[in-house]
């Protein structure tokens, strides 16, 4: 049977397409759990296909301009207030409306996936940014299905293979803060990084030993402790490496925050940074410019990475296929007081 035209679609429809009735079609819409899994794939994909919007959804896409939802885990991390400025700059001019779920300060949702993929279409919103590791791909299956354009932003691991992802250069990164080290002539740099399977922990600590490896310089497995992302990493795993026969004259850190608790632990034991220990964090926040001594850091050209994100949301509305569905972005290397030449 020849697809309605979307002017003139109903319900009913949808209904004939899928082989099924029109209240099974409404249960599958609004999320209801007494469809069997069959069924709600079938009606899926026919709403998919045919780009079905019920009249609610259609009301609001013609009287609002576009509206995209940003989903964060908190609005105190810096990296994500960085990334939400370039978000919202290229609002402006793009006239998009942003909305934002902030997953950290909201009740746990009662909604599964579908339900809540389909309260994203009702509300009348035409895209997603997630700045979270809070979504697997259960929901981004679910977003995927009703035509909603996601772009991941920083994954802690890669989404499927049909959803757009913009980070950085975590290899070159780590490689490029592990060689600023080499040169001012350091040999026993630790690396303290974040969870062994999280994708950019991976690739900034291979940068790391690519580094070491180009300087001819022997890798030593007591030297590199994975963690979290959190600064009493930063404190324990300092603590860890003054215990080693030969402890490190330098420390490159995952991220900013871990490199932050090795600062705090080192003052705590009076350890001079960076007459006896030089440290370089990963992220180039604006808490690395302001701790003392200020850090030395790779920087992530976050707004960019923002502004990039939106962008290819409104790409993907127009119908334009990515040229790449893995967007690296450009670190570069930003030099302060944190790092000087070994004793």
């Amino acid at each position: 049977m020849a697809l309605e035209r979307q002017s003139r679609l109903t319900l009913a429809g949808v209904a004939r397409e899928a082989g099924v009735s029109a209240p099974t079609v409404s249960k599958v819409i609004n999320g209801r759990h007494d469809v069997s899994g069959e069924t709600r794939a079938k009606v899926l994909a026919v709403l998919a296909r045919t780009g079905y919007k019920s009249p609610l959804q259609q009301r609001r896409t013609l009287a609002d301009k576009p509206a995209v939802e940003v989903v964060l885990d908190s609005l105190i991390s810096a990296y994500n207030i960085a990334v939400l400025n370039g978000i919202m700059e290229c609002a402006v001019e793009s006239g998009v409306e942003v909305l934002l779920h902030v997953t950290g300060i909201e009740a746990a949702s009662p909604l599964n996936p579908d339900q809540r993929a389909q309260r994203i279409v009702d509300e009348g919103r035409c895209g997603m940014i997630v700045v979270t590791s809070a979504f697997g791909d259960a929901p981004l299956g679910a977003f995927r299905r009703r035509g909603i354009p996601v772009v991941v932003i920083d994954p802690l691991n890669p989404p499927s293979e049909d959803v757009v992802s913009i980070g950085s250069t975590d290899w070159a990164g780590g490689k490029d803060a592990t060689t600023h080290l080499l040169e001012l002539g350091h040999r026993r740099i630790a690396y303290l990084g974040g969870p062994d399977n999280v994708e950019c922990n991976q690739a900034r600590l291979h940068g790391y030993l690519a580094a070491l490896r180009s300087h001819d310089v022997p890798v030593q497995d007591d030297y590199i402790i994975a963690g979290t992302f959190a600064a009493d990493h930063g404190a324990r795993g300092l603590d860890a490496l003054l215990r080693l026969e030969r402890p490190p004259t330098a420390i490159f850190a995952g991220n900013d925050t871990i490199a932050l608790g090795v600062l705090a632990e080192a003052r705590r034991r009076n350890i001079q940074v960076p007459e006896q220990l030089s440290v370089v964090g990963f992220d180039g926040t604006s808490k690395a410019e302001e701790s003392v001594p200020a850090l030395t850091s790779v920087a992530q050209p976050f707004q960019e990475i923002g502004r990039a994100a939106l962008r290819t949301v409104l790409r993907q509305l127009r119908g334009e296929v990515p040229d790449s569905r893995r967007v690296e972005l450009a670190t570069h290397l930003v030099v302060r007081e944190s790092t000087a030449a070994p004793r």
